[in-house]
């Protein structure tokens, strides 16, 4: 199969097999329904993704980028909070919009292992950034990341278990609220005001610390990361 062939015949897979997602659920993303939607012989699907769990992850990366494509307003709001919030509600929208897709993509069998998944928490972890840059996180970055994709599933999950005229949209506005209440401060920390804060924002900052060695600013973020797994678990810091 040439190139070209081939390229075509990928594109006419994926889009047959998401649009058999959308229409009827995933039960019904079987080989040969998929083969026969995109005019195709079932072994061109396993030659070309392998088995059907690579098929899945080429249609969640091709439902991702065009409804990223769609929402794109030209980069990132300028203020941090602004912009995490964007993202947490286009993350709702994305998995209210694609039910089906969502359910594939989070479900503990699949997350670690789906290429979209993992792009999405690489965005979640650049907005985290920006703002323990900024120094308005007061818990390290990686729990920050982790509360919030947990946070964000759990509410897609949650509205979509709910009858489509029934859900309580206000639920993933007041979500986000109590997330960020945990992880942000309400102002760029101050010294003595907010200890954690502090130590997020300084870290952000360690790898371009001049005058130090590669092992030297090693060390010194092991110390901010025992630090302030202390101060997460709530232990009394040592004299």
């Amino acid at each position: 199969m040439e190139l070209a062939e081939r390229t075509d015949a990928r594109s006419r897979i994926v889009t047959a097999a998401a649009r058999i997602l959308r229409e009827q659920g995933a039960r019904a993303v079987t080989t040969r329904a998929v083969a026969q939607a995109a005019q195709v012989q079932a072994p061109t699907i396993y030659r070309l993704f392998g088995d059907k769990d690579g098929l899945i992850d080429a249609v969640a990366e091709h439902v991702m980028a065009t409804w990223a494509a769609a929402k794109a307003t030209g980069g990132p709001h300028p203020d941090p909070v602004v912009d995490l919030r964007a993202g947490w509600r286009a993350q709702i929208e994305f998995g209210l919009a694609n039910p089906w897709l969502y359910e594939l993509m989070t479900s503990p069998a699949r997350a670690e292992q789906s290429p979209a998944t993992t792009e999405g928490i690489e965005v979640l972890r650049a907005k985290v950034h920006r703002l323990a840059a900024a120094g308005l996180l007061r818990v390290d970055e990686p729990r920050a990341v982790a509360m919030i994709h947990a946070a964000g599933t759990g509410t897609v999950r949650a509205l979509l278990g709910m009858p489509a005229d029934r859900r309580d949209l206000g639920l993933a506005d007041q979500m986000f609220d109590a997330v960020a209440a945990g992880i942000l401060t309400t102002a760029p920390a101050a010294p003595a005001n907010d200890v954690g804060a502090i130590a997020v924002t300084f870290a952000t900052a360690l790898p371009g610390l001049p005058g130090l060695t590669d092992a030297e600013r090693a060390l010194m973020g092991e110390w901010l990361t025992r630090a302030l797994t202390t101060l997460h678990q709530g232990q009394p810091r040592a004299s």
